[in-house]
C-alpha cells in the first residue's frame, strides 16, 4: 500500500501529466495543491485521511484563487483573441441581404445560415457589412 504522502505526490504528478497532455483545462493549481499535501503529510506522518483530505481541499482553494488572481493580472496573449467570440469574428464581414430589410429589420446570409438584421431599408441581393452583433441580431450598413 502506498504511504498517504506519497499517494498525494503521485495524484499531483498525474494531474501535471493530465495538465499537459490536454492544455487550457488548469488542473495544474490541483496539482500544486496535491503537492503540499503530500509534502506535509510526509513532514508530519500522524496526519489522518480527514486531515489531508482537508488540507487538500484548502490549498486546492487557495491554488485556484491565486491562479485566477495571476490569469487576471497576467492574461495569456493570442494569436487570435476571438477565437471562441463567434459573434465578434462576424464585425466586418460583407453579407448578402437575403430578405429585405423594411422598417430596418431584415435577415442576411452569413455562411449557410440566415441571420437577423438590423439596418437600413435595402431589398434582397444587396451587400451589407456587419458593423455589430446583439445576441443573434446583426447590425448591418450598406456596403458601397
Amino acid at each position: 500500500m502506498i504511504d498517504g504522502g506519497y499517494g498525494w505526490l503521485l495524484l499531483a504528478a498525474a494531474l501535471g501529466a493530465a495538465e499537459l497532455a490536454v492544455p487550457g483545462v488548469f488542473v495544474v493549481f490541483v496539482a500544486i495543491a496535491a503537492a503540499l499535501t503530500g509534502l506535509l503529510s510526509l513532514l508530519f506522518p500522524a496526519l489522518t485521511l480527514p486531515a489531508e483530505l482537508a488540507v487538500f481541499g484548502a490549498w486546492s482553494v487557495v491554488t485556484v484563487l491565486i491562479g485566477r488572481r495571476w490569469y487576471a493580472e497576467y492574461p495569456v496573449d493570442s494569436d487570435d483573441p476571438l477565437l471562441n467570440d463567434r459573434a465578434a469574428r462576424l464585425i466586418g464581414q460583407q453579407v448578402v441581404v437575403v430578405e429585405a430589410i423594411v422598417g430596418g429589420c431584415g435577415r442576411v446570409r452569413v455562411g449557410d445560415s440566415e441571420w437577423i438584421a438590423r439596418g437600413p431599408d435595402l431589398a434582397v441581393g444587396h451587400r451589407v457589412r456587419i458593423v455589430g452583433v446583439s445576441g443573434s441580431t446583426l447590425t448591418v450598413v450598406a456596403d458601397d
